[in-house]
């Protein structure tokens, strides 16, 4: 696609923080819809085509299941945090090269290192029994960085410069499984499809009522259940790559202080700002994943500076002011949203 017309589309969508909404019917081929679980969350992949590729479909989320989940004992990240002699794969190696290109344009704010300082606040595998002291967040911080693990591709083999370092790709393997499977989806001949695991959505063609895909951003609400949905507003586009991440569900009171999930590597405390959400819109799931990390660990101001820097990507950000909520787009975002509902008026 040309850079014009995908820019078009990349304004067009915002998601907040996992909730998806499409209306579909039925055009000239079959639309076919497959939904479960992966990764530890949800998965649901809609699709036009003349035949069922659930199959292989279920073999690209197994080959990233085998390859970046901390969840899978035999995969190769987890082993590599075992320490156990093991060679990296292309899919580790591009997650890999990404986060660490990420991790620079963020100066840090995201780290696929951050694993356990997010457990040790009790927001990983392990469960908070009392408030961290600063000599154990100090202490973690020590082997928390990127900077402390290199990459040989010639070998395919990772270098720790500490045995302590756990590496995680849980803020970047859900877009980037969206793209693998949208790339599968493509080579079939497939034109209209949208992927979406666990919120993160790539999305292309028009869906089965021959209208562009609908995606529904939800309000920010602290429901840690995550039953009262509420929408803000609703997007159309026919093409994109959209994370989004946020920190109104996942978060508990210490002592009356509230502590959000995200964990900024570079402090080793919890985030205190008031950014509740951020949608990014780049030219690649994996990307867009990354960045909205990156977004919730910066806060508003640090990460619209960031995303104005980006030339492929842009921002939804909802922020908290007292009781309010107000939106905030990069300016890109607002230029290119505009340009589309231009060309759309017949």
């Amino acid at each position: 696609m040309n850079k014009t017309r995908t820019l078009i589309a990349l304004g067009l969508v915002v998601v907040a923080a996992g909730l998806l909404i499409c209306w579909p019917s039925c055009n000239k081929q079959k639309y076919f819809y497959h939904e479960g679980l992966v990764f530890g969350t949800y998965y649901n992949i809609r699709y036009q085509a003349p035949i069922d590729h659930e199959d292989a479909i279920k073999q690209v989320l197994a080959h990233m299941d085998s390859s970046l989940s901390i969840f899978n004992k035999a995969s190769i990240i987890a082993r590599i945090n075992r320490n156990d002699d093991v060679q990296t794969d292309s899919l580790f190696e591009i997650m890999f090269a990404t986060a660490k290109e990420v991790t620079e344009m963020s100066h840090g704010g995201f780290d696929i290192t951050c694993g356990p300082l997010v457990n040790l606040w009790g927001f990983g595998t392990d469960s908070l029994t009392y408030r961290p002291t600063q000599h154990e967040i100090d202490s973690v911080c020590l082997f928390v960085g990127i900077q402390y693990v290199e990459l040989d591709t010639t070998i395919h083999r990772i270098m720790k410069m500490d045995t302590r370092i756990q590496l995680d790709a849980s803020a970047i393997a859900k877009g980037y499984a969206c793209d693998l499977v949208a790339a599968l989806l493509a080579k079939e001949g497939c034109t209209n499809y949208l992927v979406d695991i666990g919120g993160e959505v790539v999305a292309k063609g028009l869906n089965d009522k021959g209208e562009k895909w609908r995606i529904g951003i939800t309000k920010p609400i602290d429901d840690p259940t995550g039953q009262i949905q509420e929408i803000e507003d609703v997007i159309l586009t026919d093409d994109i790559c959209i994370a989004s991440s946020g920190n109104y569900r996942r978060f508990y009171y210490d002592g009356g202080e509230r502590r959000s999930h995200t964990v900024d590597p570079r402090t080793g405390y919890t985030v205190q700002h008031n950014l509740l959400a951020a949608s990014v819109i780049a030219s690649s799931g994996i990307r867009a994943d990354a960045l909205a990390t990156a977004c919730m660990v910066l806060g508003a101001e640090e990460a619209m500076e960031m995303i104005e820097k980006t030339e492929d990507a842009a921002c939804y950000l909802i922020i908290a002011e007292g009781d309010e909520t107000r939106v905030f787009t990069s300016s890109r975002w607002e230029t290119l949203l505009q340009e589309d509902e231009d060309a759309n008026v017949e």
